[in-house]
């Protein structure tokens, strides 16, 4: 037993010393270890994904239709600003707010498809069947705006529906 008590006394005499000399022994404690982790992995990862409210995942979605093919044009962000009105029973300054923190969220066009897949994927839980219907009718009717809706849209809108139709909660948007 006096032999265990020796060896327990030199590590933390060890430990204690290299703190003393500035070495970091913070990565013993997995606690610590635990939460410097999932700190990093929140910190270091997309913002896009660490959102949970329906109404702001269905406007990332539905702007994401249209950042599908480029940039929004005035046109197309006069037509979601009346959408987000109507359909989300926003004010006009609610509205802009929203669609301007969802064009920020959304990346570069290159990554907007991977990211709206991902968040569509993380996030299918949280939307009732009438809200579902309700973001893809805006969003085919938002990508129809201006020029003929491409392939690569009504292929991301068929995949929205055939991802999200399936759900059987009731609810609505406000």
């Amino acid at each position: 037993m006096h032999i265990v008590l020796g060896i327990l006394t030199s590590v933390v005499t060890v430990l204690y010393l290299l703190e003393r000399l500035g070495v970091d022994i913070g990565w013993l404690n997995p606690w610590s270890w635990r939460r410097r982790r999932a700190w990093a992995n929140k910190y270091e990862g997309d913002p896009i994904y660490s959102i949970e409210d329906p109404m702001h995942v269905a406007a990332i979605l539905i702007v994401g239709t249209v950042k599908l093919e480029g940039d929004l044009t005035a046109e197309q962000k006069n037509d979601l600003l009346s959408q987000f009105e109507q359909k989300f029973s926003l004010d006009a300054r609610a509205a802009s707010d929203l669609l301007g923190s969802t064009t920020h969220l959304l990346g570069a066009p290159q990554v907007v498809g991977t990211q709206l897949q991902g968040l569509a994927d993380k996030r299918k839980n949280v939307f009732s069947r009438d809200q579902a219907e309700s973001m893809i009718e805006m969003a085919a009717q938002v990508a129809a705006i201006g020029a003929e809706t491409s392939t690569s849209q009504r292929d991301y809108i068929d995949g929205l529906r055939s991802l999200f139709v399936t759900q059987t909660q009731d609810g609505t948007w406000s």
